[in-house]
């Protein structure tokens, strides 16, 4: 294992906090996940996980399985905080659809290049909701989830032995979402009047 690549781990770390920043902000009542999304989130990475690794992918997934486990630990809180609650909307429920969907449209085709792709349009359809309440409401959301998910992804390359559309296509994916999502958080900071 080349050098570089062990700063897959720091992104792994780094995303970690993220997430129990997240959970820390759901106890204390500041942060309101749309559960929706967190489950969609959790379970889409993970199928891009297994159908990497299937596909030969080994330490460059990391990030990915993280975007999955990350997720599915706020999913897990949220239901057991009642702090934590952000009402569901029509949009909520149809993006959580159109996740599933993905998620079906895959199983039937069983390839892994193929999973990944309804892997990213899963959790894409799964994204839409939290972006447009990190828009609306970004008070609700903590960013460095986001920030610290975009730094884990960024990391996936370091790793990558064999570049193609198996190791490269859901570490894209997740720096596109993440850098949306942080700067639909922090952009009343970032671009004050």
């Amino acid at each position: 294992m080349h050098y570089l690549q062990y700063l897959i781990f720091i992104g792994v770390m780094a995303q970690l906090w993220g997430v129990v920043y997240y959970i820390k902000g759901m106890f204390i009542g500041d942060t309101k996940p749309n559960k929706v999304t967190w489950l969609m989130w959790s379970v889409a990475p993970l199928i891009a996980t297994f159908a990497a690794i299937s596909d030969g992918v080994r330490w460059s997934v990391l990030p990915v399985f993280m975007a999955g486990f990350g997720p599915l630990l706020v999913f897990i809180f949220s239901l057991i905080n009642k702090k934590s609650y952000w009402k569901l909307e029509k949009i909520d429920y149809l993006c959580g659809f159109f996740s599933v969907v993905a998620l079906i449209l895959w199983g039937i085709t069983k390839e892994p290049n193929i999973a990944i792709m309804f892997s990213i349009a899963s959790d894409g359809s799964a994204t839409i909701p939290t972006l447009i309440k990190s828009w609306k409401h970004p008070e609700t959301e903590s960013g460095g989830a986001y920030t610290s998910g975009l730094l884990s992804a960024s990391t996936s390359f370091f790793a990558i032995k064999i570049w193609n559309y198996s190791s490269l296509a859901f570490p894209i994916y997740l720096i596109v979402a993440n850098s949306l999502l942080s700067v639909f958080v922090y952009r009343r900071k970032i671009f004050k009047k």
